[in-house]
C-alpha cells in the first residue's frame, strides 16, 4: 500500500492488506458501523413510540365524539283478558269418598265417688269385661258392624266449604291521561268553596287559620267519596273543609285509556281572618 493511500485507508483496510477481502469478514467489518447507527436510531424511535402511546392514544379518544344512549319512552297499552264465559260449565266436584264401617260402641262412664245419700238407685252398673270386648269405649252406645274400625280413627268429615265471592275492589289511579274536573273547571272550584266555607267560631275566637288538605276519590261515576283530611289545622276547621268537600257536585270523571276510573284527588281549603 503507497504511503498517500495508507493515510486515506482505514482501519479494515489496513487489517485486511493482502488478504482476501471477498471472504465476507471485510464486507462486515466495512458495513459495522453503518448498522450500528441505523439500528440506534430506530431502537430510539421505537423507545419514544411506546413511552408515548398511551398519550397519543388518549389523544385519539377525546377527538371522536361519544355517542349518548337516548332513553326513549313509551306506552305500551295491554291487551285486556278474555272475558269469562258464562256457559262454560264449573269444574266437577272430586269424588265422595265412603268413611269405613264403625264397630260397635257401648257406653263407659267412668265412676265417681259419691256419698251414699247422692247415690241413685237406678243408675245403670258399668259394664263388664266380657260386655266391652271387641267393642269401643264411648260416651254413648251405637250399633255398628262387623269387622269394622274404631271411630277415633276415623276423621269427621270436613264441614262444606261455602267460598263467598268477594266483590273485587275497584283500583284507584292517582295520575291518569284526563284527570277529574269539577263543573266549569278550576275557578268554578275555588268560588264554591269561598261562598259554602263557614269559619268555626272556636277558630275564629282563637285566632286560627291556615290552610287544611282534603283528600277524596272521584268515583267513575263523578261522585265523591272517601273523603279524608290529610292535613288539618284544628278548631273544627278540618270537620267543616270535610263537610263542604263531601256536598260537592258530581265531578267530570277522570279517564284512562279512554274509560272512566276511579281517581283520587285533593284539594286545599283556606281559613284566613280577615284583618
Amino acid at each position: 500500500m503507497e504511503k498517500s493511500d495508507l493515510l486515506n485507508a482505514s482501519m479494515d483496510d489496513i487489517v485486511f492488506e493482502s488478504r482476501n477481502k471477498s471472504y465476507g469478514a471485510y464486507v462486515l467489518r466495512k458495513l459495522y458501523d453503518r448498522h450500528m447507527t441505523r439500528g440506534f436510531i430506530i431502537g430510539t424511535l421505537l423507545f419514544i413510540l411506546a413511552v408515548s402511546a398511551p398519550f397519543i392514544i388518549s389523544a385519539i379518544k377525546n377527538l371522536i365524539p361519544e355517542e349518548k344512549d337516548e332513553l326513549v319512552m313509551k306506552e305500551v297499552t295491554l291487551a285486556e283478558p278474555p272475558p269469562i264465559d258464562p256457559k262454560k260449565p264449573p269444574p266437577p266436584p272430586p269424588p265422595k269418598v265412603d268413611p269405613p264401617p264403625i264397630k260397635d260402641q257401648i257406653k263407659f262412664v267412668p265412676p265417681k265417688v259419691k256419698k251414699d245419700e247422692e247415690v241413685k238407685e237406678e243408675e245403670p252398673p258399668p259394664p263388664t269385661v266380657e260386655e266391652i270386648k271387641d267393642k269401643e269405649i264411648a260416651t254413648e252406645t251405637k250399633k255398628g258392624e262387623e269387622g269394622g274400625v274404631d271411630a277415633s280413627l276415623v276423621e269427621p268429615p270436613p264441614p262444606p266449604v261455602i267460598e263467598e265471592e268477594k266483590p273485587k275492589e275497584e283500583e284507584v289511579f292517582k295520575f291518569v291521561e284526563q284527570m277529574p274536573s269539577f263543573p266549569d273547571g278550576e275557578k268554578a272550584l275555588m268560588e264554591y268553596l269561598a261562598k259554602n266555607i263557614k269559619y268555626p267560631p272556636i277558630a275564629r275566637e282563637n285566632g286560627i287559620e291556615g290552610r287544611v288538605i282534603v283528600g277524596f276519590v272521584v268515583s267513575k261515576s263523578g261522585n265523591i267519596e272517601q273523603v279524608k283530611v290529610i292535613r288539618g289545622i284544628g278548631g273544627g276547621c278540618d270537620e267543616e273543609a270535610a263537610k263542604v268537600i263531601r256536598a260537592m257536585p258530581n265531578w267530570t270523571p277522570g279517564k284512562h285509556n279512554g274509560k272512566a276510573v276511579p281517581v283520587s284527588y285533593t284539594v286545599p281549603v283556606s281559613f284566613k281572618l280577615e284583618g
